[in-house]
């Protein structure tokens, strides 16, 4: 069965995970690292240098303006309009354009293309990726890449899978987020119209904690 997603109901989801982390935003440096460990895994380097690129569920905001300090060209998309207040005001000045939308409506009517795709624990975790990777692919400019992070998947558990927020008490507020192997990830991405796809797990700085799984994928 097809994930139900209720779109008045996940604003108001990441208008919580919005005020949560206002301290990330107005008390926090740019920053650029696709894993959760600070320091730890590769860096901007994997969109290849573009000059455009936009960052699909951009949350605080960080990395983005980390790319707009270098020149880059930088847009974001969230669906929390909490959120893109908050990093506007905060990382506008720099540069940094953010846009709220739900991303596959904001996709499918996007005039303007860019270098580099991406998503940091971001919309490529929370989108169904039959609908979003071939909009994306769509997007990208001749060589563009889409890159993206998340953690891996539990092994066994693929596919949708329902995510409740904020504990298990009080107002049920929930989302989806798709896991997939990475052999099941490059499939997609080469189904949707990309050249080449390479996804890996990157292990963790401690041993036995939560890796990343990382996917570059370029378009010819």
């Amino acid at each position: 069965m097809p994930a139900r997603h209720d779109i008045d109901s996940e604003r108001e989801l990441w208008d919580t995970f919005a005020e949560s982390t206002k301290d990330k935003v107005f008390d926090a440096d740019p920053v650029f690292c696709w894993t959760q460990y600070t320091g730890h895994g590769p860096g901007p380097e994997l969109l290849g240098g573009p000059a455009t690129a936009l960052e699909i569920g951009c949350g605080t905001g960080r990395a983005l303006a980390y790319l707009a300090l270098r020149g880059v060209k930088a847009t974001g998309v969230d669906l929390s309009p909490v959120m893109v207040a908050n990093t506007t005001e905060r990382w506008g000045p720099l540069g940094a354009r953010f846009v709220c939308a739900e991303v596959l409506d904001h996709l499918s009517t996007a005039t303007e293309t860019y270098d580099a795709v991406y998503s940091i624990f971001g919309a490529a975790w929370f989108t169904d990726p039959a609908k979003l990777l071939p909009l994306v692919a769509k997007l990208l400019n001749p060589g563009g890449v889409l890159a993206f992070s998340h953690p891996p998947a539990i092994p066994g558990a693929y596919g949708p899978q329902g995510m409740y927020k904020g504990g298990f008490a009080g107002k049920a507020m929930y989302t989806y987020r798709y896991s997939y192997t990475p052999r099941k990830w490059e499939s997609l991405l080469l189904r949707a119209g990309f050249e080449k796809a390479e996804v890996r797990v990157l292990g963790a700085p401690e041993p036995d904690h939560i890796g990343t799984l990382i996917a570059r994928a370029a378009v010819s």
